[in-house]
């Protein structure tokens, strides 16, 4: 049977979702403690990757396994046996062939700027100090939306067959004492969140005029985009699914 866990992580302590050979991961955390408590070699396949740093507030993963599983009784032995910077929301059943990765349909991230010194969020957001245009930044992020060639912001050697996203949403707004920046799309390249974000903060702070962002595109050269912003400051917060039933 296969099966959906809904989840949420702290990603300081992590080298990111995958699995790594020499570090550990969410993956890692979340199979070794299905494995455990399933009393099975459990592999999870997830919604998508995150970078070592960054957080999510949502995220999807799939596993099969052999029996029906007791679904609540899973999700409160996992928040007891996990660490506190990973917690479960739920687990359900899904058809076979639903697939945590491919069926995803819609990716948002946020990206959370604080202004200030604040020593309550040295792990949790990026300070910036220099006051930001956030108008011009707004109107650059419109460049942003739709369908494109985003390879001026995927990091380098990415084995992927496509550099093609289509970018639904993008915009700034302040929430709180908070500036906050959301993007959402079909499919995101590797960094490319980040390196949106310095980007969009080198015309913020006038280092770099309007229109920038459209040339940066069409130049296709991760040279011509900004510095990628610290990881830190990054969260998954949505993760959409057009068709996944319920298998009751």
């Amino acid at each position: 049977m296969r099966y959906f866990i809904e989840f949420a992580y702290n990603g300081t302590s992590y080298h990111g979702w995958q699995r790594q050979p020499n570090a550990i991961s969410v993956q890692q955390v979340l199979e070794e403690a299905l494995s455990l408590l399933l009393r099975q070699k459990i592999n999870v396949v997830g919604a998508g990757r995150t970078d070592a740093g960054v957080h999510a507030k949502q995220m999807f993963a799939h596993l099969d396994v052999a029996k029906k599983l007791d679904v609540n009784e899973l999700v409160k032995r996992l928040n007891n046996y996990l660490p506190k910077d990973i917690a479960i929301k739920r687990i359900f059943p899904v058809k076979a062939d639903a697939h945590a990765r491919f069926d995803a349909t819609l990716r948002a991230y946020e990206y959370i700027i604080v202004p200030f010194k604040d020593p309550f969020s040295q792990e949790s957001a990026h300070h910036v100090f220099l006051p930001l245009d956030v108008e011009v930044m707004n109107q650059e992020a419109k460049d942003l939306i739709g369908r494109q060639d985003f390879e001026c912001f995927s990091k380098s050697h990415t084995d992927v067959h496509t550099y093609f996203c289509t970018i639904t949403q993008a915009g700034w707004q302040k929430v709180g004492d908070k500036l906050v920046f959301t993007i959402a799309a079909d499919r995101f390249l590797r960094n490319m969140v980040r390196a949106v974000v310095g980007t969009l903060l080198d015309v913020g702070l006038h280092k770099k005029p309007s229109g920038h962002i459209k040339k940066v595109i069409a130049s296709k050269s991760r040279g011509e985009a900004g510095v990628s912003v610290p990881a830190k400051g990054l969260y998954l917060t949505r993760v959409e699914y057009s068709d996944i039933e319920i298998d009751e």
